[in-house]
C-alpha cells in the first residue's frame, strides 16, 4: 500500500472515530498532495508525498515558535497536535551521527573541496537522504565536512 493509500484510509478511519482533529490535520495533508499533482499534472509517488509531509512540519514548527513568542499557547497547543498527525506519515529518521556519515561518504564521493562546493553537495544530500533526516541537520553535516576539507 502506497503511503497515499495509507493516508486515504487513516482518513476514513479517522472520520469513523469522529476524530475532528486528526481529521482536519489529514484532510489539510491531502489537499496538498492533489494541490501539487494538479498543478505538475503528474502522480506522487512514496518520495515526493513524504517532502509534502516534511514541508508542513517545517510550516507547523515556525509557527510554533511564532505562536510561542506571542503567548498564544491554545494556538501552541493546536500545531503541535498536527505535527504528531503528520510525523506519523515519516519514515524513521536518521540520528546525527548517521547523518554525518552519510554526509562525508557524498563529500568523498563527489570529491568537494571546500565550502563552495556546498550546493552541490546539498543537492545530492537532499535526494539521498529526502525524508529521512531534517535538512536543517544534513545543512550543518555538510558545513562541518566542507570546513575539514
Amino acid at each position: 500500500m502506497s503511503l497515499k493509500d495509507r493516508i486515504q484510509e487513516d482518513m476514513k478511519e479517522a472520520m469513523r472515530a469522529r476524530q475532528a482533529e486528526r481529521l482536519s490535520t489529514i484532510r489539510m495533508l491531502l489537499a496538498a498532495v492533489k494541490q501539487r499533482e494538479v498543478d505538475e499534472r503528474i502522480v506522487l509517488d512514496d518520495a515526493a508525498v513524504v517532502g509534502i509531509v516534511d514541508k508542513l512540519i517545517k510550516q507547523r514548527k515556525d509557527s510554533i515558535a511564532a505562536f510561542r513568542q506571542a503567548g498564544r499557547t491554545d494556538l501552541v497547543d493546536k500545531e503541535s497536535a498536527e505535527v504528531q498527525v503528520l510525523e506519523a506519515y515519516l519514515p524513521a529518521r536518521l540520528s546525527a551521527e548517521q547523518v554525518a556519515a552519510a554526509v562525508g561518504a557524498l563529500v568523498a564521493e563527489l570529491g568537494a573541496a571546500g565550502p563552495g562546493d556546498m550546493g552541490k553537495v546539498m543537492a545530492a544530500a537532499k535526494s539521498r537522504l529526502g525524508g529521512q533526516a531534517e535538512m536543517a541537520v544534513v545543512s550543518a553535516a555538510v558545513k562541518q565536512a566542507l570546513a575539514a576539507r
